[in-house]
């Protein structure tokens, strides 16, 4: 890929996503600052651009290889003229399948970046996805230790 343009915060997820779907690890860790912070959809956190670079390139090969990511929605809230928070709501589709699971559905999560402008442009320096898990408003550890998305049943809607 060439060289992306990073002039606006909502560039970061929107690079981010193409990088992804053209499986260039190398342009999609240009997003982040070189000390940079992600934590993934399971609580894998790692801890500077290097390592951000190598678990994507792992995961865009092994786990990602066919799959589509796009954004579904996004915000921007500025803390300063310099620094902003940009939500991205995403749609995955196309994972590998694993575990006796042969078609993995689609799947929805939500990215927070923390960015903020630099010489360069915008650049982030930390990164949360977290997976939206349908009709659930928590996780339980049950009895086999397997973390398992429950509702109460009184709140469980999404909102928009």
């Amino acid at each position: 890929m060439p060289t992306p343009s990073l002039d606006t915060p909502e560039r970061i997820p929107a690079v981010f996503v193409e990088a992804w779907n053209a499986r260039d690890p190398v342009t999609l860790a240009s997003v982040f600052d070189e000390d940079a912070e992600f934590v993934n959809v399971t609580g894998l956190w790692w801890h500077d651009r290097a390592a951000i670079q190598r678990a994507h390139a792992y995961g865009l090969k092994h786990i990602f290889g066919d799959s589509e990511l796009r954004i579904v929605r996004r915000t921007v809230k500025w803390l300063r003229d310099d620094v902003a928070v940009v939500h991205a709501k995403m749609r995955l589709t196309g994972q590998t399948p694993v575990a006796g699971v042969e078609a993995p559905g689609p799947r929805q999560t939500i990215f927070f970046f923390v960015v903020h402008r630099t010489p360069r442009g915008w650049r982030c320096a930390a990164a949360h996805n977290t997976d939206v898990v349908p009709a659930a408003e928590t996780n339980v550890l049950d009895d086999e230790g397997r973390l398992r998305p429950v509702s109460y049943g009184t709140f469980g809607t999404e909102e928009e």
